[in-house]
């Protein structure tokens, strides 16, 4: 695209409504099998923003774009600048709002942002991601302005800079584990799907197995049931996993007779302190759905807490 004059650069349009960093990095390197591909990250936030440090924007060199780093704000605007990156063949660093020579760009939360625009040069890297989000393991890409230059690296606790380059974070997605024969499951179980979660409903009688077998620290486990007996061997194989969210169905009353039972099992206290029991963020929940919303807010918010973004 160098030889292109800017003014026939096509005019950007949003390829995909998602902010699934699994998705951005599959349209990328899908896209760059077909041709350019630019990659626009949030590096930098003045006051507030919408979107997290390491929020990216990928555009391929048709106009297509996907992704988010501001609240869909600016999104056609970075995109313009890719465009712009991937026909000069030179990244780019971009401010908008507070700062920006851009007037006619303003972000609402009257903060400001900076993105680093790379021109994607080969998608080994890309690919070599997306390997290690498939096998659940968390990884990153570290970028290097001066350099111009992306790089498999290791996760980190947050997404940001080291020195002279600035490293970006990616996760597996939440996976959403769920033990019980009530309606609540179902309830659980679709609504977790709807909001992009892996969702695995566990076989009566056959979890503790199979617990033992998946879970990972970027699982949550939903125990739904209303009889002991049949919850605590499932619980107890739960509480030997490096779940971030373990939660348990019931009342006060009955987490007491649980932790109880779990006591004289042997499981110690600061051991049986990880259970969340009543579950979910609010209650009492008195219908399947409000129960749903409940405990997966409680998800969310807990993954938000344990990992950021």
């Amino acid at each position: 695209m160098k030889d292109i004059p800017n003014h026939q650069l096509p005019t950007p349009v949003r390829a995909l409504l998602t902010d699934e960093p699994i998705e951005l990095l599959k349209f990328a390197a899908e896209a760059f099998v077909e041709g350019q591909v630019a990659i626009a990250t949030l590096v930098d936030i003045r006051g507030g923003a919408a979107r997290a440090l390491g929020s990216q924007v990928i555009t391929s060199s048709d106009g297509r774009f996907a992704g988010y780093v501001s609240g869909g704000c600016v999104e056609a605007a970075v995109a313009a600048e890719a465009l712009l990156a991937m026909a000069d063949g030179c990244d780019r660093t971009v401010l908008f709002g507070d700062g920006s020579p851009f007037l006619d760009v303003v972000l609402p939360c009257g903060g400001g942002i900076t993105v680093a625009i790379h021109v994607l040069r080969e998608a080994a890297e890309i690919e070599k991601v997306l390997e290690r989000l498939e096998l659940r393991q968390a990884t990153g890409l570290r970028y290097s302005p001066e350099r111009q230059s992306l790089v498999l690296a290791d996760a980190a606790d947050r997404a940001g800079w080291a020195g002279d380059s600035f490293l970006a974070v990616y996760r597996p997605r939440t996976q959403i584990i769920i033990s019980g024969q009530t309606t609540e499951v179902r309830s659980v179980a679709r609504l977790a799907e709807c909001s992009g979660f892996e969702v695995a409903v566990l076989a009566p009688g056959g979890g503790s197995h199979f617990i033992g077998e998946v879970v990972d620290p970027f699982s949550a486990i939903l125990l739904l049931h209303h009889d002991l007996e049949q919850e605590i061997p499932v619980l107890q194989a739960a509480l030997q996993t490096s779940c971030f969210y373990l939660g348990a169905l019931g009342s006060r009353r009955t987490h007491r007779r649980r932790v109880d039972r779990l006591l004289r099992l042997g499981h110690g206290e600061t051991e049986l302190a990880r259970i969340k029991a009543p579950i979910g963020l609010f209650g009492p929940a008195r219908d399947s759905a409000s129960l749903a919303l409940s405990v997966l807010a409680d998800v969310a918010a807990s993954r938000l807490e344990a990992f950021g973004r």
